[in-house]
């Protein structure tokens, strides 16, 4: 089940944050984007009410970037990824986005795999991106 990310569901995307060692953003700072910047759209996957995935992305005008995408390792190849991105691209038909654009490590093969399976093109290398890895800018164009 997806569902958005709000101040009262909140400590369930902090939760899955932790477990990746990840910290996109302390929790006053998503408390802040949550009330204070309408463009940042968060929602949760869950599998009976556990959170187990998150997408993450951002309207810039008339296009969408994809910030972050998660799943938990054991709910990995279930389709929930894809079922987010599913969502994200029918949010964004929803409101006439040009295009979704995304970065993601140039040795995550399992991410391209994903993304090109959803027409997601590769479109330029930024170099040392994430400063240990090349990234790859990527682009799906929705009209």
């Amino acid at each position: 089940m997806i569902n958005q990310v709000t101040i009262d569901n909140i400590d369930g995307v902090k939760e899955l944050q932790s477990i990746f060692n990840v910290v996109f953003k302390q929790k006053d700072e998503l408390m802040r984007t949550l009330t204070a910047n309408p463009y940042v759209k968060m929602y949760t996957y869950s599998v009976n009410e556990k959170v187990v995935g998150f997408i993450e992305y951002s309207r810039i005008y008339d296009r969408y970037e994809l910030d972050n995408i998660y799943v938990l390792e054991e709910y990995r190849n279930k389709g929930i990824a894809s079922c987010l991105i599913s969502f994200m691209i029918e949010m964004a038909q929803k409101d006439n986005i040009k295009n979704i654009t995304l970065e993601v490590r140039i040795d995550n093969n399992i991410a391209l795999t994903l993304y090109e399976k959803y027409g997601f093109v590769k479109k330029a290398i930024r170099h040392n991106y994430y400063g240990d890895c090349d990234g790859i800018l990527m682009e799906k164009e929705m009209m």
